[in-house]
C-alpha cells in the first residue's frame, strides 16, 4: 500500500465526506473506488467540462468559429441593419 496527498478546500472535503457516508463509505474507501474505475476504464469516468458547462473540444470549437466570424464576418453599424440585411435572404 501507499499513501496520496491531495490538497482540497475543507468546505469540499467536508460536502465530499458527507456524500460518501450517506453510501456507507469512508474518504479512502470513495477515493479508491475512483481511482479503480479510472483503472478500468482507462480514463476519467465522466465527461470532462469546463466552468463554462463545455467540453473542452467543444470550447475550442467555439473559439475557432468566434475567431474565424471576427476575421471573416459580416459587420452591421445597426440592428436595424442586420434585420433588413437578414430579411433579405
Amino acid at each position: 500500500m501507499t499513501t496520496i496527498q491531495v490538497r482540497i478546500d475543507e468546505k469540499k472535503k467536508k460536502g465530499v465526506k458527507r456524500v460518501f457516508a450517506r453510501m456507507g463509505l469512508d474518504m479512502s474507501s470513495g477515493i479508491n473506488i475512483y481511482l479503480n474505475r479510472v483503472l478500468q476504464d482507462d480514463s476519467i469516468p465522466f465527461v470532462v467540462r469546463t466552468e463554462n458547462g463545455y467540453t473542452p473540444a467543444q470550447e475550442r470549437q467555439m473559439i475557432k468559429e468566434t475567431e474565424w466570424a471576427e476575421k471573416h464576418g459580416k459587420r452591421f453599424t445597426s440592428v436595424k441593419a442586420a434585420m433588413k440585411y437578414l430579411l433579405k435572404k
